[in-house]
């Protein structure tokens, strides 16, 4: 996808700034690199905070992160159909801190995980929700910031991340709770994710 004058001009102010805050290199990195892990790490904590609720809140803690794989996997045909470069390879002289990749830049991987779980802890969660977002925002910024994307594809993962997860449990979150309440009933998994109370507590959906 042709990057526009407007994300050219946001990179450069990007990499302006990042040039003159070498300070904020290592803290970048790292969340750039690996802070898919701390994505993983929120989706599961809600998962096992649900593990006693009812089935659809079981149901929405699990589709956060299912959510996401999903959402990451629509990204890729959406990514091989643009086909965009990415920046250090239409400007040589951009600052890089991170190892080069041989995929395409739009929609970022990174943005589409992090608004996907974003957008699904929002629905089974709300106030881990709302710091999921926050660190949805981070994560676009730093991959900006590190020179691995255009502003545009961070952009357009978070929105296709968060899309996808919403659409997906609007969809999905009758069967999704239906099956829920068949698997949790299993013998294998009662012990685990059968509610305070006894049997599981079905609400409407």
């Amino acid at each position: 996808m042709p990057t526009s004058s407007l994300d050219e001009r946001l990179f450069a102010a990007v990499q302006s700034f990042a040039r003159a805050t070498p300070a904020l290199h290592g803290l970048a990195v790292a969340y750039a690199t690996y802070g898919v892990v701390l994505f993983g790490g929120l989706a599961l904590w809600v998962l096992l905070r649900a593990r006693r609720g009812t089935d659809r809140d079981l149901a929405a803690a699990g589709w956060a992160g299912l959510g996401a794989l999903v959402a990451v996997a629509v990204n890729q045909p959406v990514a091989a159909l643009f086909g965009e470069a990415r920046p250090y390879t239409s400007h040589p002289g951009a600052l890089l801190l991170v190892p080069r990749t041989s995929d395409v830049s739009f929609p970022s991987d990174h943005a589409t995980m992090a608004g996907a779980v974003a957008v699904g802890l929002m629905v089974a969660a709300p106030r881990i929700g709302r710091w999921a977002v926050l660190a949805a925002l981070a994560m676009a910024v730093t991959r900006v910031y590190v020179g691995a994307h255009y502003p545009q594809d961070v952009l357009a993962g978070l929105l296709l991340g968060g899309l996808v997860a919403g659409a997906g449990w609007l969809l999905l979150r009758r069967p999704l709770t239906a099956l829920t309440g068949w698997v949790r009933g299993r013998p294998l998994v009662r012990s685990v994710f059968l509610p305070v109370g006894g049997e599981p507590a079905r609400r409407p959906v």
